[in-house]
């Protein structure tokens, strides 16, 4: 009870800051929101975490979604702010509240592949995208935003946006952020094979991509068999099938968010083809045992 009791708290604070942004002249409150935005979306996941263990569920994510409506205010009196966006400016009392926006945007569509609400993300792209703001972050926020982006890109199949999406943000992540760039190439590396463009043998092996491994040398080499031994088909029509089964009646975009987020959390080794609905598996270790999970 203790987590849930803390996500109160934290909603409390968040809900404070929240209205103190309102009055508050300039953005120099905008580190502060940004600490709140990325403490109550944490509070908010272990919370229902500790909830769903503890009451044997899986799906009670009252929490989070609460979480979502703060995020959603701290959102809108940024974004709202009439002062003029100018980039690179120091914080002040005068300055645009604007700054603010990418990070929680950020923070809400990784809030909203959680809850499987891809479609909410749509929401934040032309807000942002016509007011140049995705252009005007941090470089770390800017990544970010061309990372998600670039899998809303993959689920609408406009495969050549993705990878122009997942290139700029595998380009400009920081050297050091190697899990990150492995997060990217999760998913750049099938929209390139996609689109016929093989990767090196060299960078599979940096960063230890070696389910693709088999099917790239198959495509290399033309060798059907060892193609077919890289890859395992499932349809999702047979998951929904499972779910509906299970008394979780779920429609297949739905199980496509899911999937996607287990194979972002590296629980399941693999892609998604939207176009032909399955979910394409590595033979070599499609489920990690938890020693390998990190």
């Amino acid at each position: 009870n203790d987590l849930a009791s803390t996500f109160e708290a934290q909603s409390s604070l968040h809900s404070a800051l929240n209205h103190n942004l309102s009055s508050t002249k300039g953005n120099w409150l905008i580190p502060g929101i940004h600490t709140v935005c990325r403490n109550t979306h944490r509070a908010a996941a272990l919370a229902d975490e500790y909830v769903n263990r503890n009451a044997g569920t899986k799906n009670d994510h009252k929490r989070l979604q609460n979480a979502v409506t703060l995020l959603q205010a701290s959102y809108s009196k940024t974004l709202n702010d009439r002062v003029e966006l100018r980039p690179n400016e120091p914080l002040s009392e005068e300055g645009s509240k604007k700054v603010g926006v990418l990070y929680i945007v950020n923070q809400l569509f990784s809030m909203y592949f959680q809850l499987n609400t891809l479609r909410l993300c749509k929401n934040l792209l032309k807000p942002v995208e016509s007011r140049s703001i995705h252009e005007s972050g941090t470089m770390g926020e800017m990544v970010t935003y061309r990372y998600y982006v670039g899998r809303l890109n993959m689920f609408e199949d406009q495969y050549e946006l993705a990878e122009q999406n997942f290139d700029y943000a595998l380009k400009h992540c920081h050297k050091s952020a190697v899990a990150n760039k492995k997060r990217i190439l999760n998913y750049l590396v099938p929209v390139k094979l996609l689109r016929g463009r093989l990767p090196t043998n060299k960078l599979l092996q940096k960063y230890s991509l070696y389910e693709f491994v088999p099917l790239l040398n198959g495509m290399r080499s033309g060798n059907l068999m060892e193609f077919s031994d890289g890859t395992e088909q499932i349809k999702l029509d047979y998951i929904a099938a499972s779910f509906k089964w299970l008394g979780m009646p779920i429609d297949l975009d739905e199980v496509e968010c899911i999937l996607a987020n287990l194979i972002f959390k590296s629980y399941i080794r693999g892609y998604l083809s939207h176009a032909k609905r399955v979910l394409v598996l590595s033979k070599k270790d499609p489920f990690p045992t938890a020693k390998v999970i990190k």
